[in-house]
């Protein structure tokens, strides 16, 4: 199958590889064309232009960084892709953009999902991403076997749906990366055995894919990136934007949102979301 790919970043990339691996002929495309032509020796054909990226494909995925990326770059897929053809968007990115670029998509007669992804670097490069749909069946069903090979995918219903399933994933996971960060330094304050102490509750009611995955490189103070503190922090400003909406708040994601924040301002931004331990190390000093 001809696929366009846009977008070659930490996840992308990593997931676009599982489609070569499976023989499909991957147009890519990125803003910095560097970071596609890594995966030329892979197999993927690098591309100068969106349009020579998708204008061929029968699928096309994105992965880029915020939802105003999202919508220029939908805006050349209605120009160039062809109609009947399929684009996926895989960015966690607004609802209601979803749904206007699905209205769209109907117009030029091209199937519009959302898809937005769970599970890391780590659960991209191997595979095992949770992705959670919005948009119709028909055309779900059709991209389904190309889902499975980068994760598990979980069909939500209408256009949009997708995005909300991401963002209900995101205030759990701003709740689980907090409350680990404070338990890592109530054991510190306390002069436990950090890693003794993880190992103890890891099994118990407290057990969790933080404590599995994040947890790790907080003790060994890797803070390189499976997922930018910046790109969480718009995810959390998109929640907060859908509540808004509503005349609603949610404390703990306000609470999280502005350590965040605060990390981003002091030149964090371009670590891992793991960095949140900092804050507490900060303020002991």
């Amino acid at each position: 199958m001809n696929i366009g790919w846009i977008g070659t970043g930490i996840m992308g990339g990593a997931m676009m590889c599982h489609l070569l691996q499976e023989g499909h002929r991957v147009y890519a495309y990125n803003r910095t064309k560097e970071k596609a032509l890594a995966y030329e020796k892979d197999g993927a054909v690098i591309c100068d232009t969106i349009k020579d990226c998708v204008e061929h494909a029968e699928v096309i995925f994105t992965m880029v960084a915020y939802p105003k990326d999202v919508e220029e770059v939908f805006q050349m897929i209605f120009a160039n892709a062809k109609a009947g053809s399929i684009a996926v968007d895989m960015t966690t990115s607004s609802p209601t953009l979803a749904k206007h670029l699905y209205e769209q998509g109907k117009e030029k007669h091209i199937h519009v999902l959302d898809a937005p992804v769970s599970g890391g670097d780590s659960g991209a490069k191997a595979g095992t991403l949770s992705i959670m749909i919005g948009g119709d069946p028909d055309a779900f069903k059709q991209v389904s076997q190309l889902l499975e090979v980068m994760g598990t995918p979980h069909y939500m219903g209408r256009a949009g749906a997708g995005q909300h399933t991401k963002a209900c994933n995101q205030i759990c996971v701003a709740g689980a990366v907090s409350a680990l960060s404070e338990a890592i330094h109530y054991a510190r304050v306390n002069r436990l055995d950090e890693k003794k102490m993880l190992e103890a509750i890891a099994k118990g009611a407290a057990g969790s894919w933080q404590i599995d995955h994040t947890a790790p490189r907080i003790l060994t103070k890797d803070f390189k990136p499976g997922f930018f503190i910046k790109h969480f922090i718009k995810d959390m400003h998109i929640i907060q934007e859908v509540m808004n909406d509503h005349a609603e708040h949610l404390q703990m994601l306000d609470s999280v949102c502005g350590i965040y924040e605060e990390l981003a301002k002091q030149g964090y931004e371009n670590d891992g979301t793991q960095s949140l331990i900092r804050y507490y190390e900060d303020q002991k000093k």
